[in-house]
C-alpha cells in the first residue's frame, strides 16, 4: 500500500530545527498548519483538553484501530500535551510554556483566546519575540466575524460552489475540505514569513488568516474577471472557463482530460484523432469560437475518441505532446508508479493502530532535510516530558494531574 520515505542526509538540518510551536489547532485548519511546520522540523506541541482531546480525534468513521483517520491525516510528527485551558491554573501553565516557545497557533472563534487570558496582547507582553497565528472562519473583523464557520459554509459563502458543477444543476462542493486545507497552508506560510522577519527585527508579531480570505484569494482569475466587468462567472463544469478544447472527453471505455490550450495543440489534437476537417470547420476557426462552442466541440471530439480506449488515446496524445490524463480514482492515483516513485505515500508505526499509511510533506530540498514522518501522538503522551522541560517538578505535575489540569499518558 505504501512505500517508505527516503531517509534524509544525516548531516542535513531541517529548516525549522530549534523552533517550538504550541499548536492549539482543532479539527483541520489549525492542525494542518501545525503539521506542515512539524514536517519542516519544528517541535510542534499539540495542546489538547484532558479526557477526549481535540475534536478531530473522534471524527469519523473510518478508524484505524482506535484512531480516527481524520485525526491521523493532520497531526503527524507532533507531541501531545493534555492541558485544561478553561481553568486559571491551566492558563498559567500555558503562559509559562508560551514564554519558552516561538509560535502559538490557534483556530478558535475571535475572542476565545482573550477569554482564556491567552490573547496576543497578553502573551506578547510576556514574550515580545512570540509569533502568534490565528485562523478564523470569516476573519477577525467585519459583520460576520463572530459567526461559526465550517469548510462547506465557506465554500458556499466565498463563491466557490457557484462556479463548481454544471449550469442548471445544483452547486457542487470540492471533494476535499479545501478552505480548511488552504487556510492551514497560508497560516504555515505566514508563520514562516514572520519567523524570517524576526531574524532582522528581533520582534514577533501577530499573523492572521481565515478560511474565507483563503478561499476568496483562490478565486484567482475568476474573481479578477468579475472585478473588471466580466460579470458573474457561471459554473465551470468539466471544461476550462476561458479555453477550449480543455476539459473532460469521453472515449470508448471511460473519460479522460485533454488540455489542447493553444493553436498548435488544437491542430495536433485534430491530427491525432484523425479529424482534420475540424480545423477548417467555421464553428471552431478561432480561440473565441472554440470557447463559445466548447460543449459542441467536446461532443465532436468525443465522437472521434469513441473509436478507442482511454489508454490508447492517452498514449497517442502524449506522443504528440498534448497534455492529457485518464480520470483516476484516489486509489488509482496513490497506486500509480509515478506517485509511488515520488514517495508521497508513507508507512509509519502507530503504537495503538499498528502500521498506518500517511501522505508525506510535498516539498523536497537540495540542502535541507524534511523531518521523517512520525505517527500522530496519543492524547497526553508527552505531557510529563514537556512539563519537566518547562521546569515543573514531579510534585507539581502530580498536583496538576490530581486537579484535572493536565492528563498524563499511562
Amino acid at each position: 500500500m505504501t512505500s517508505p520515505i527516503e531517509a534524509p542526509d544525516p548531516t542535513a538540518r531541517t529548516p525549522l530545527a530549534g523552533i517550538r510551536v504550541l499548536d492549539l489547532g482543532r479539527h483541520l485548519a489549525g492542525p494542518t498548519a501545525g503539521m506542515w511546520l512539524a514536517d519542516l522540523g519544528a517541535e510542534v506541541i499539540k495542546i489538547e483538553s484532558p479526557g477526549k482531546g481535540e475534536s478531530g480525534r473522534t471524527a469519523g468513521p473510518p478508524f484505524v484501530g482506535p484512531e480516527s483517520v481524520f485525526f491521523l491525516s493532520a497531526n503527524r510528527s507532533k507531541k501531545s500535551l493534555a492541558l485544561d485551558l478553561k481553568k486559571p491554573a491551566g492558563q498559567a501553565v500555558f503562559r509559562r510554556l508560551a514564554c519558552e516557545s516561538d509560535v502559538v497557533l490557534e483556530n478558535f472563534r475571535p475572542g476565545v483566546m482573550e477569554a482564556f487570558n491567552l490573547g496576543y496582547d497578553t502573551l506578547s507582553a510576556l514574550h515580545p519575540g512570540l509569533i502568534y497565528c490565528s485562523i478564523t472562519g470569516f476573519g477577525r473583523r467585519g459583520p460576520w466575524a463572530s459567526r461559526p464557520a465550517v469548510d462547506q459554509v465557506i465554500q458556499a459563502f466565498s463563491g466557490l460552489m457557484s462556479i463548481t458543477g454544471f449550469e442548471g444543476d445544483e452547486p457542487v462542493r470540492s471533494g476535499v475540505p479545501i478552505s480548511d486545507l488552504l487556510a492551514g497552508l497560508f497560516a504555515a506560510f505566514g508563520i514562516v514569513t514572520a519567523l524570517h522577519a524576526r531574524q532582522t527585527s528581533g520582534r514577533g508579531q501577530r499573523v492572521d488568516t481565515s478560511l474565507l480570505e483563503s478561499m476568496v484569494a483562490m478565486l484567482n482569475f475568476q474573481g479578477v474577471r468579475y472585478l473588471n466587468g466580466a460579470g458573474e462567472p457561471p459554473p465551470a463544469g468539466n471544461h476550462h472557463p476561458i479555453i477550449a478544447p480543455y476539459g473532460v472527453f469521453r472515449a470508448q471505455d471511460g473519460y479522460l482530460v485533454i488540455g489542447a490550450a493553444h493553436e498548435k495543440g488544437w491542430r495536433r489534437l485534430c491530427q491525432v484523432i484523425q479529424a482534420p476537417e475540424l480545423v477548417e470547420d467555421a464553428r471552431f476557426q478561432g480561440k473565441a469560437e472554440r470557447f463559445t462552442r466548447r460543449l459542441e466541440l467536446a461532443e465532436e471530439i468525443s465522437q472521434r475518441l469513441a473509436q478507442d480506449t482511454v489508454q490508447v488515446w492517452c498514449d497517442r496524445l502524449t506522443e504528440a505532446g498534448i497534455p492529457c490524463s485518464p480520470i483516476q480514482t484516489v486509489g488509482q492515483a496513490l497506486e500509480h508508479p509515478q506517485v509511488k516513485e515520488l514517495g508521497m505515500a508513507v508507512e509509519v508505526d502507530h503504537p495503538a493502530a499498528g502500521p498506518i499509511g500517511l501522505l508525506r510533506f510535498p516539498l523536497e530540498f537540495s540542502e535541507s532535510a524534511v523531518a521523517p514522518p512520525v505517527a500522530p501522538p496519543a492524547l497526553g503522551q508527552d505531557t510529563r516530558e514537556l512539563l519537566i522541560r518547562a521546569g515543573f517538578t514531579e510534585e507539581e505535575i502530580g498536583q496538576l494531574e490530581e486537579k484535572g489540569i493536565v492528563q498524563l499518558a499511562r
